[in-house]
């Protein structure tokens, strides 16, 4: 969450982020929906502050997400679910629409493939139209 406005390039569509949690510096890919409504908050953004996200009770501090987080969630009814998670659904649905798992470690800044294979997970119906479609172009 303290991502400065210096380290977002919307003309190439690309943050940089200087502190992972594997300790590399590391470029992220900025696209469609993402890539537009950062172009609007760049509109809007304050003046008064390096971050993109900064605190409304202090402009030098980045947002807090964890109240706003628990508050959606439990109007949700969703459980056991937490933010890291959300690389874990990254990773499935980037294996779900074709990229290799290199590309997914690239987009996540994993290291090895291992760790790749740890966050991907191809849901049961993606397996089986896997299997169908093999079968389809084989057998017709």
């Amino acid at each position: 969450m303290g991502l400065k406005w210096q380290d977002v390039n919307l003309k190439d569509g690309c943050i940089i982020l200087h502190e992972t949690k594997n300790g590399d510096r590391r470029r992220v890919p900025l696209s469609g929906l993402a890539l537009a409504l950062l172009h609007e908050h760049g509109k809007v953004r304050r003046l008064d502050s390096l971050l993109l996200f900064p605190s409304h009770r202090d402009t030098q501090k980045p947002i807090d997400l964890r109240k706003p987080w628990t508050i959606a969630l439990n109007q949700t009814g969703i459980v056991d679910f937490h933010w890291h998670d959300l690389r874990h659904c990254t990773a499935s649905y980037l294996a779900m629409n074709g990229a290799s798992l290199a590309e997914i470690a690239e987009v996540l800044g994993h290291k090895t493939l291992q760790m790749v294979k740890r966050y991907a997970h191809l849901s049961d119906g993606h397996v089986s139209n896997v299997v169908a479609s093999m079968n389809a172009k084989i057998f017709g």
